[in-house]
């Protein structure tokens, strides 16, 4: 359900407490007392048979008795009794339960599955929701609620923090305590019977109060939910999450969680001290757009020190240009080493360091300013950060300040924290905090980059891949062999190096005979996953007679190691020789949570002890494809090789493909090509592993943590004179020719469109409406023939839905040189049957009233037209469906 009814969570207009009475130190008593000091305004009732007063407030015998219906019941009796206490609530009228009982549902006989259905039947009829359980609670400060059990008192303030470890929430709320830190809203979810992460994550998104969101999260149940709230609420402010690395027991687990967190755009750390400096960082950080620092300071020893963390943290220190340079030397003391970091000396005035921001702030490739400054003098230290702090709240770009020292430096760091400007007690966490902004500004970016069009279009030969896979499963066989392995990547357009299948080694033989030159030979054994590891595989056999004695060896060999493998043959490769191209690793392995999972890295049999792999949920574009291969060392070789060019476009687009793979075929498990050659002529898979696991859902797609690109909603459209058009959902690469769309409407007609005079879309506002989570938007496209983001768009109609997918907002736009050949009821038509398809009850929209052909169609559609009680210029339409 989401947001619904949350209000009542976080802001209740009364609260009952079913408790046990266990005298003033128990449960129910710490609850009363905790709600008194956040001083809540509203009714306190106490619910228990066995007082008459709980911290001077009346009890009531039960629910019956209660004068009012509570907007919120906090329920810490027994598991067992919580159902029906939840069915006589939601009679009564009350909306939101948190069950605060450290009884754990899995000590049940069924691991606590009947008591989560009695709970969520109880609750469903009135939509009454469930927080917990857990033995934390909740707080609201700015509300005065606080019905957890947290030891010290909650401040208020812009931050929310939402968890599912009571010991940690205590540990971060007392550590805030100590730090005058505040929030807006604290939840830990326990169990999330009901209330989970991405209910919290819409929900805080649309909260003007709150600031940051920080997380503390160990798993998630509903990765697609997840991942469609975090992508939204990362848009409009910083979502901060702490998780252990070495949390669950699979190995790329955590890899799976983090590359989940980088692509919704979330910030990890790894402390709670990290998680609080990242909310500094972020929170008074001004726009970066790389990661290259400048450090000025009077210590050029601690300026290298502060160099050295930042190179290792994956920062870059900014080269000055000459004309920096130049400037420097006329600011900078005499005999002054002018280079980064700058050393200004102990006696430099107040007006040198804003002379030298001045210059800093200013030059080219410089991407924010580091201010370190080590004791000097009180008197004079206080009166150079008085300086900065003064410059700095000023500047439009980054400057962060370190000001060591214990005493001798808090008047200085009070000033820069009166001023907003970022400043931390050693130059190590000034650093780790840039380095940690240009991460969130770069993945924040990566959420509105504009993707470069595919390539290349290719329609893969899915039923023939998935004809393979599942002829292997009806075989009783987990593993492909080379052979088929090799059909499967060529049904999707990924390269492989010509294979041919032998019975014998005399056939295996002859077939070599038959393609000249060196020639690889390789086991086919459904049963042998490695086949190097069991002597399978010979190289740069140059005769047909090395073939037939390598194949007749190998036989006794894989015999001897795997005696009950059933060996049906042998595959025959010719050799590619190198000739400077590089060996690269990509794959796919199906994880738990989030679905298959993709990796890349350096390749070749050396891959393992190397170890350099990056992964990425699919499905990927070119841009996402791209920065999946820029986080590796491999990377960076290839594209700085200049004798050994390597096409890396083609690199993205086997990515591409094997992500289509994945979304494609759900009897598709685990893909392992290693190596894939690249050069300058393309890549070419040498060879493969494909391990195959039956499928039991309806569509594959809907393994994925990210909803892919519905293709099942194109259409080739054929208008009356006879041009032919395409309809399909809007794709990252239209941005270009919505932006163009746009320019070429007519000002009135976006006037209408927009309620605003509007003369063209910025990157941010078009890469909003064409990068969108199939999830909860749609967004279909009128086209001529072509790859996207090179096909004109002569008209686009959108849907926004809500989180609960009960209502969706729609927007139209058309040609202006396209109207009156039905183009715009078609789409129309299209998106309303669409929001049909996903359940969606009701479309609405806002029209001007002098939008006379909208407010026309909108009739002729079923729509009813309504105006505004607060803008009478304004019609709301709505359609149910």
């Amino acid at each position: 359900m989401t947001i619904r009814n949350l209000d009542h969570l976080f802001k209740p207009r009364s609260i009952a407490v079913l408790g046990r009475g266990k005298g003033d130190d128990g449960a129910d008593a710490r609850l009363v007392h905790n709600l008194m000091r956040q001083g809540y305004s509203g009714p306190i009732m106490p619910v228990t048979p066995d007082r008459t007063a709980l911290r001077g407030i009346l009890c009531y015998p039960d629910i019956a008795s209660l004068p009012l219906a509570p907007d919120l019941a906090v329920i810490t009796t027994a598991m067992a009794a919580a159902p029906e206490q939840i069915r006589q609530l939601g009679e009564r009228g009350t909306r939101a339960v948190l069950l605060l009982n450290d009884e754990m549902l899995k000590a049940a006989e069924d691991g606590g599955a009947s008591l989560r259905q009695a709970l969520l039947d109880a609750a469903r009829p009135w939509l009454v929701r469930i927080a917990g359980p857990d033995a934390f609670g909740l707080a609201a400060p700015r509300a005065g609620v606080n019905v957890s059990l947290c030891h010290t008192p909650i401040q208020s303030g812009g931050l929310a923090l939402v968890g599912q470890s009571c010991a940690v929430m205590r540990a971060v709320l007392d550590w805030a305590s100590g730090h005058n830190i505040g929030f807006s809203h604290v939840l830990s979810v326990g169990a999330k019977i009901d209330v989970d992460f991405g209910d919290m994550l819409d929900y805080l998104a649309r909260d003007g109060y709150v600031k940051a969101i920080l997380l503390y999260l160990e798993s998630i149940h509903d990765a697609r939910k997840f991942m469609s709230a975090a992508r939204a609420a990362s848009r409009v402010k910083p979502v901060i999450v702490l998780r252990p690395s070495n949390y669950g027991s699979h190995p790329a687990e955590d890899a799976v969680y983090d590359a989940a967190f980088r692509r919704a755009g979330i910030l990890r750390v790894h402390s709670i001290e990290e998680l609080f400096n990242s909310v500094e960082a972020l929170g008074t950080a001004k726009p970066i757009y790389n990661n290259r620092l400048g450090i000025v300071g009077n210590s050029r020893s601690i300026g290298l020190l502060a160099t050295e963390k930042l190179e290792r943290s994956g920062g870059a220190i900014a080269r000055f240009s000459d004309d920096t340079c130049a400037a420097l030397a006329r600011i900078a003391p005499p005999g002054a080493r002018i280079d980064n970091p700058l050393d200004l000396g102990d006696l430099s005035a107040p007006e040198r360091y804003v002379a030298t921001l001045d210059t800093l702030l200013e030059a080219p490739g410089v991407d924010a300013i580091l201010v370190l400054h080590a004791p000097y003098a009180p008197a004079h230290d206080l009166a150079i950060a008085r300086a900065v702090a003064e410059r700095a709240a000023k500047s439009r770009r980054l400057v962060i300040t370190s000001w060591l020292g214990a005493d001798s430096a808090v008047a200085a760091r009070g000033v820069f924290k009166e001023r907003q400007v970022a400043t931390y007690d050693n130059p190590g966490d000034a650093v780790t905090a840039f380095t940690r902004i240009a991460r969130h500004r770069r993945a924040l970016d990566l959420l509105m980059e504009t993707p470069s069009s595919i390539p290349e279009a290719f329609s893969p030969d899915t039923e023939g891949a998935r004809t393979i896979l599942r002829q292997a499963l009806a075989a009783g066989r987990r593993q492909l062999d080379v052979f088929e392995a090799a059909q499967v990547l060529q049904a999707y357009g990924i390269p492989v190096v010509a294979t041919h299948a032998a019975a014998t080694p005399a056939e295996a033989a002859a077939i070599a005979a038959g393609l000249g030159g060196f020639v690889a030979l390789k086991v086919l054994s459904h049963d042998i996953a490695s086949k190097s590891e069991v002597g399978g595989v010979a190289f740069w056999l140059d005769t047909p007679a090395a073939v037939q004695a390598a194949a007749t060896a190998m036989l006794e060999r894989v015999r001897a190691a795997e005696p009950d493998a059933a060996v049906h043959g042998f595959a025959i490769q010719p050799m590619v020789p190198r000739q400077g191209a590089y060996e690269l690793m990509i794959g796919m392995l199906t994880g738990r949570t989030f679905g298959p999972l993709l990796r890349f890295g350096h390749g070749g049999t050396e891959a393992v002890s190397i170890n350099d792999i990056a992964y990425a949920l699919p499905p990927l574009n070119m841009a996402l494809a791209q920065e999946l291969m820029g986080r590796t060392r491999i990377h960076d070789v290839l594209r700085s090789g200049r004798m050994r060019g390597a096409d890396l476009d083609a690199v993205a687009l086997t990515l591409i493909k094997l992500s289509q793979m994945a979304i494609d075929l759900g009897e598709l498990h685990e893909v392992d090509i290693n190596p894939l050659r690249v050069s300058g002529e393309g890549v070419l898979t040498l060879d493969a592993s494909i391990r195959v696991a039956p499928f039991t859902g309806t569509r594959p797609r809907d393994r994925l943590a990210i909803r892919p690109y519905p293709a099942e909603l194109e259409a080739e459209l054929t208008l009356p004179d006879g041009r032919q058009l395409r309809i399909r959902p809007i794709v990252p690469e239209d941005e270009p020719p919505l932006q163009a769309l746009v320019k070429r409407t007519p000002p009135e007609e976006l006037r209408l469109r927009f309620f605003q005079p509007i003369r063209e879309l910025s990157h941010a506002m078009a890469a909003r409406l064409t990068q969108i989570d199939y999830h909860r938007e749609m967004a279909l496209v009128v086209t001529v023939p072509g790859l996207p983001g090179k096909a004109d768009i002569y008209g686009v109609v959108r849907i926004t839905a809500e989180p609960d997918l009960d209502r969706a907002e729609y927007a139209i736009l058309v040609d202006h040189g396209m109207t009156g050949i039905g183009l715009g009821p078609m789409l129309m038509r299209r998106i309303i049957e669409y929001a049909r398809s996903r359940g969606i009850r009701e479309l609405y929209g806002e029209v001007l009233w002098e939008n006379e052909a909208m407010l026309k169609l909108c009739r002729a559609l079923g729509f009813t037209v309504k105006a505004t009680s607060d803008d009478p210029g304004v019609m709301h339409v709505s359609l149910t469906l």
